[in-house]
């Protein structure tokens, strides 16, 4: 392709690599964020995680890479430190895969924290723009008594190389890899899934590829035809990310996730290239897996398979944390557990290998009245997108609105299950609406006159056996009417009860 084919963002990561700022991170700083080049501040930062926000100037998110979900007390302690010292600007979200981000950072407070980052072996590389992002599992491996097999192990080897010296620097786009290891583990919207399956009786993963949400377009991911050990993951992987960004498609950027190569190639070429460039024997495969039914809850109390040892899954309201709260979860895990913590996809937290005896001091513990083991069936999963307060695309204040929502239909109504709600600001659909029971997307209507808040909604996805996106419900109804629309549906097609 000839440079003056580069779309501009393409330009500016030929012109340099992102990575190459972090050395000069106190300089740029010391300068100011106001001077920095614009391709710096909005394309190349994201190469080591730091996110420049116009709604917020001058306040920076920073993202971390938290591979399975799993981060220790020390760990989450410096976090909470890092927010502190934002003052009233500070918090952290939990993220759909897993992960954090810290909101409030000054510019100058990154360079150093970096380091204490590196110090207690975090870090926050390659996990924005066009990088593979932070890579998932289940959030109970090596704890799980359904556990199929170990994520936490193969996802660190698929990390260590993707982010090594071999691995990719300049995708055409993001790219999300996930790995199975229960058969409640739900991968289907990730450009890259393992899957666990079995092949003459020994357990390894097929291979699906080209899940995504985004304004253009949403698919679930489809079967490569291909089985793999769980050693070649890794390579696998290395091989892929490798191959999509020699090929992916650099001049529409719309057009750049991984499933527009697979159609543009064919499955068949793009399979018998992959095997091609990863160069180790592969087992061809008819995509079947042992994945058939939804995310389990992880809230409550729950036995591991470790014998007199258990998890305690806590309530994260749209997985908003403050310095405080991250503190003192912190202190809870070192004192009553292995000093280990989980996130999950749902956006709450989980604190492990809690004895039997400390199980009932825990429990009693302040800070679970605010973060709940048995929350409402109406809040247990639901999901929220950052929303307008810090992100410019959205339309509306999710995660406050969400809350709100949610919290009047409790005090309103009854529901015989867990309902799984996801918000999202905008068609970006970071908050997966398509992965709702109920979807909610932000947008602006006109309403007795005026152009107000009002968001889409979406019903009926399937996590299962029988994979489906949700579908689309309603084209627009405004969120000061949302719970007298919600109620009613709910009544109808979710079981709720009026409460008496």
């Amino acid at each position: 392709m000839s440079i003056s084919a580069l779309s501009k963002i393409e330009q500016a990561k030929a012109d340099r690599c992102g990575l190459e700022l972090e050395p000069e991170l106190e300089q740029l700083s010391k300068e100011g964020w106001q001077k920095l080049d614009e391709a710096d501040l909005v394309i190349r930062l994201k190469w080591l995680g730091i996110f420049f926000r116009p709604v917020t100037p001058g306040r920076f998110m920073l993202r971390l890479r938290l591979p399975n979900g799993v981060i220790t007390s020390e760990q989450l302690a410096l976090l909470a430190d890092a927010v502190d010292l934002c003052g009233t600007e500070g918090s952290a979200d939990i993220t759909t895969r897993q992960n954090l981000q810290l909101r409030g950072l000054l510019l100058e407070d990154i360079s150093p924290l970096l380091l204490k980052l590196k110090a207690v072996s975090l870090t926050s590389r390659q996990s924005g723009h066009d990088n593979p992002r932070n890579i998932t599992g289940n959030p109970l491996a090596g704890i799980d008594p359904e556990e199929l097999i170990n994520t936490k192990p193969l996802v660190d080897a698929i990390e260590a190389q993707l982010l090594g010296p071999a691995g990719p620097r300049n995708l055409p786009r993001k790219f999300n890899v996930a790995v199975g290891g229960a058969n409640d583990s739900f991968l289907l919207h990730n450009d890259l899934a393992f899957l666990p399956s079995y092949w003459q009786g020994e357990i390894g993963f097929t291979v699906f590829v080209g899940g995504f949400f985004s304004a253009q377009r949403n698919a679930l991911a489809i079967p490569l035809g291909v089985w793999l050990r769980p050693d070649q993951l890794p390579g696998f992987s290395l091989a892929l990310l490798l191959h999509y960004q020699a090929h992916g498609n650099r001049v529409s950027r719309g057009k750049s996730r991984l499933l527009y190569l697979v159609e543009e190639l064919g499955l068949e070429s793009y399979r018998q290239q992959l095997i091609a460039a990863f160069e180790e024997p592969v087992i061809l495969h008819d995509g079947s897996h042992l994945v058939n039914k939804p995310p389990r809850s992880c809230l409550g109390v729950h036995s591991q398979a470790q014998a007199g040892l258990h998890w305690l899954g806590l309530h994260v309201p749209m997985g908003r944390l403050d310095a405080e709260t991250m503190a003192q979860l912190a202190c809870l895990a070192n004192t009553y557990g292995n000093a280990e913590l989980r996130f999950t996809e749902a956006q709450n937290v989980l604190i492990t290998n809690v004895s039997s005896e400390n199980l009932m001091p825990l429990l009693a513990e302040p800070l679970l009245q605010r973060l709940r083991p048995e929350p409402g069936m109406f809040q247990a999963e639901a999901v929220s997108c950052t929303g307008s307060r810090y992100c410019s695309f959205a339309l509306f204040q999710t995660k406050s609105t969400a809350q709100t929502v949610l919290e009047q239909l409790e005090q309103r109504l009854e529901l015989p299950h867990t309902l799984r709600s996801h918000w999202t600001g905008c068609p970006n659909a970071c908050g997966q609406p398509y992965m709702g029971d109920l979807g909610f997307m932000g947008t602006k209507i006109r309403y007795k006159g005026e152009m107000v808040e009002a968001v889409k909604i979406f019903i009926g996805a399937n996590l299962g056996a029988d994979p489906k996106l949700a579908d689309l419900l309603h084209k627009g109804v405004p969120i000061s009417g949302l719970v007298d629309v919600l109620e009613p549906l709910l009544l109808e097609q979710f079981g709720a009860k009026v409460r008496g």
